[in-house]
């Protein structure tokens, strides 16, 4: 396991793209991508091979991330961590006492299959575990 990445809600990624980009010299993956299951856009921006930072954008006012801003402001949503299995890592955490927020994983960004655990659960910290698609399908 290791960290992926770390997910920043905003209220605009066109917006908060020139400090990321402008300011930090961070190079954005080539597009914005919408992840319609979680009603959010999300831009990659890398920060070092296999770590990068998502800015996340609303894109319904009844989505995670704009319940999120709206009570807590812009600002750090949530750490990812890869894993190879995102199935047995979630199950692994379930035998340990912790409760996903999802039964079953769903496909995030970049096809990859992820599950939540609330901050409830991780002293304060929403977690993602992802696995990577599989490729050559």
């Amino acid at each position: 396991m290791r960290l992926d990445h770390i997910g920043i809600a905003v209220k605009s990624i066109a917006a908060s793209r020139k400090f990321y980009e402008g300011g930090l010299k961070l190079r954005a993956f080539p597009q914005v991508e919408e992840v319609a299951g979680e009603k959010v856009k999300v831009l990659k921006l890398d920060l070092e091979p296999g770590l990068h930072i998502e800015l996340l954008e609303a894109t319904s006012p009844d989505s995670a991330v704009a319940k999120f801003i709206e009570k807590r402001g812009e600002g750090m949503h949530h750490l990812c961590y890869a894993v190879d299995d995102v199935v047995a890592a979630t199950h692994e955490l379930e035998m340990r006492g912790f409760v996903p927020i999802w039964a079953e994983p769903h496909v995030g960004a970049g096809g990859c299959l992820v599950n939540f655990f609330h901050p409830k659960e991780t002293f304060g910290v929403l977690t993602e575990l992802s696995q990577p698609p599989v490729s050559g399908n």
